[in-house]
């Protein structure tokens, strides 16, 4: 029933039944033999757009009476903690249910990247193997940690949705503990990694050189874990492909290009990209611009549109503030150096900025980013941003104006918009190691 479904994932465009991503589960789960297990679910926060409730519930109604525990991890990566109501929500359930039910083998934690007593070092990868890895992009060693606490269970099961992605190519597998559930130095370097090939190269390719590094540290955790890799497209569940991080992720990474990734086959003047209220900050809500910068024509605008936005960022705000929005040459040139700023929080300015140049102190993005948010105008040109007061724009009318050049894109950040799917129309599913524009 599985290998049928997983098919039919593939195949049929309709989303897919209850019924049969009930048989799905149930049928990998029963092959796991997870009688007398204590088990964890690793799935991401909020900031994700998936039925996580549906396979939470229906996990738990097979293991309820088989397992010893079914606790949940949220794989929060760098992001804030979620609070208990907010992780309810995610798992679809209420505080009632909870107490009389779930709460009975449920246990609910956040990760915490910034503790180092909840992190285990699992491995290290010395700097030959991280530059034979990536191409020669960099050659340094990375210890590799993650949440000690997964170490306390027999089984993992990683659940969480396969998207294009600005530093990975496509989220999904691995990438569920790597960022997800591990500590700073891997993370910091293979977002720097993402950054120098860039993310007009990498967002949308399937086979990446970050992609390569999180697989081989995810070699070093010994716990058994299976996968549920989710399709989805607006919260609409397209395909469930269960299994490894290898072979049935790639088969989801495949599915998801066509569902997520739109061809445009032009450029507009302007793109205003209207940011769902999960995302509550520009960190997150910088998917946006990610998701459409090659679809800008040069000296065009992106503008993020998110009045409910008044932050840059909960956590990494002070970081933000410091290094500023740029294109990438401007950190790597040497007179900006010395900024001390993260290389996840340098991956997160530079693709909101976009590609460009800089030479001799004068920086020259290929697009203008403005912010339509809550965050002030100080704040915005501080940054390096434009500002665009939200108040003026009402999208209901910039929608009929795609003659003008003007593209309107809706709950954006998850859907990938191409001028061409290169991809696709190539064959060519992956980025030579060492390439970058």
């Amino acid at each position: 029933m599985t290998q049928r479904c997983s098919e039919q994932a593939l195949t049929d465009p309709k989303p897919l039944s209850k019924e049969i991503v009930s048989h799905i589960i149930r049928d990998t789960l029963t092959g796991l033999k997870l009688d007398g297990k204590r088990v964890l679910l690793i799935v991401p926060d909020s900031t994700r757009s998936a039925p996580v409730e549906l396979l939470y519930r229906e996990i738990f109604t097979f293991l309820e009476q088989r397992a010893v525990g079914i606790d949940v991890l949220i794989a929060l990566g760098t992001h804030q903690p979620m609070t208990k109501e907010k992780i309810f929500r995610r798992l679809g359930i209420s505080a009632a249910e909870y107490k009389e039910r779930f709460g009975i083998k449920t246990r609910l934690f956040n990760h915490q990247w910034e503790n180092p007593l909840a992190l285990a070092e699992i491995g290290k990868l010395h700097a030959d193997e991280v530059a034979q890895i990536t191409g020669n992009l960099i050659h340094e060693p990375v210890r590799i940690t993650i949440n000690r606490m997964i170490f306390s269970y027999d089984h993992l099961l990683v659940i969480g949705p396969v998207f294009p992605h600005e530093i990975v190519g496509f989220s999904g597998g691995n990438k569920y503990f790597f960022p997800g559930i591990c500590g700073e130095d891997i993370l910091n370097m293979f977002h720097w990694i993402g950054a120098l090939v860039t993310n007009a190269v990498i967002n949308g390719t399937i086979e990446t050189p970050v992609r390569r590094l999180i697989d081989r540290a995810a070699e070093f955790i010994s716990v058994p874990r299976t996968f549920f890799h989710l399709v989805v497209k607006h919260g609409i569940l397209h395909g469930l492909y269960p299994g490894t991080a290898a072979e049935d992720w790639k088969k989801a990474a495949v599915h998801s290009s066509r569902v997520n990734i739109v061809n445009t086959g032009r450029r507009f003047s302007s793109v205003l990209g209207i940011a769902p209220p999960k995302y509550d900050e520009l960190w997150t809500a910088g998917k946006v611009a990610y998701k459409a910068e090659t679809i800008v024509e040069d000296g065009g605008r992106l503008i993020i549109y998110a009045p409910h936005i008044r932050e840059l960022s909960f956590t990494h705000g002070g970081f933000i503030r410091k290094g500023g929005y740029h294109v990438l040459d401007y950190f790597l040139n040497s007179q900006a150096g010395g900024l001390n700023v993260p290389g996840s929080v340098l991956s997160h300015l530079i693709a909101v900025k976009g590609t460009g140049t800089y030479c001799s102190g004068l920086e020259e993005p290929r697009i203008r980013v403005v912010l339509a948010t809550g965050i002030p105008e100080k704040t915005c040109r501080a940054v390096n941003l434009e500002y665009m007061n939200p108040d003026d724009i009402v999208p209901e009318q910039w929608k009929s104006r795609e003659d003008e050049g003007i593209l309107v894109i809706e709950d954006a950040g998850e859907v990938l918009y191409r001028v061409n799917d290169e991809n696709r129309q190539s064959g060519r599913n992956h980025v030579p190691a060492g390439e970058k524009s």
